[in-house]
């Protein structure tokens, strides 16, 4: 699979806060669709080989060499507690843009598969419901309600916690 770049047409800006409309990259994890803002993604490619580095948690695959930058990768379905799956030609990596303490940081994110690219309107995005018992989501930004099916939308510098974060940075300096 080759890589496909993002072009951000916008000049960087991000979307205000409350505003979730936008485009979003959507993509699989078992049988669930995701989606991530088109304006954090740089790149998607076909799965490569991951340097294992140890004793780091279970969802981080280890770093990949991108154009000269190492940058870390974190298998979503590790993360998000699904079984681990064999990677297969559909697998890829969505190279994102996230905010860390110490700044922009490019992080990899394996998922299995990229579906679409849908421009949400705002009308077409809930509030993430409340799953009671305290269950914190602080990553799902909405609910997107498409053709009868939901995909959700995920907050990706929320999916990694600042600890993880942190801990990611220090694996690459």
């Amino acid at each position: 699979m080759e890589a496909t770049v993002m072009e951000r047409a916008d000049g960087g800006a991000t979307n205000r806060e409350g505003d979730r409309g936008g485009k979003y990259l959507v993509f699989h994890l078992g049988q669930e669709e995701f989606g991530i803002q088109v304006l954090k993604v740089r790149e998607i490619m076909g799965i490569q080989d991951i340097t294992a580095v140890p004793q780091t948690p279970h969802h981080v695959k280890g770093v990949i060499n991108l154009r000269g930058k190492v940058i870390p990768v974190v298998d979503l379905r590790l993360k998000f507690g699904l079984p681990e799956q064999e990677y297969t030609q559909r697998t890829c990596i969505i190279v994102t843009q996230v905010n860390s303490e110490a700044g922009p940081m490019l992080m990899g994110i394996v998922v299995d598969g990229v579906a679409e690219v849908l421009n949400l309107a705002t009308a077409e995005i809930e509030d993430t419901p409340d799953f009671g018992d305290g269950t914190a989501t602080p990553y799902l930004l909405g609910m997107a309600k498409v053709k009868g099916k939901v995909k959700i939308l995920l907050e990706i510098e929320q999916v990694l916690t600042s600890q993880d974060l942190r801990r990611l940075e220090a694996m690459l300096q």
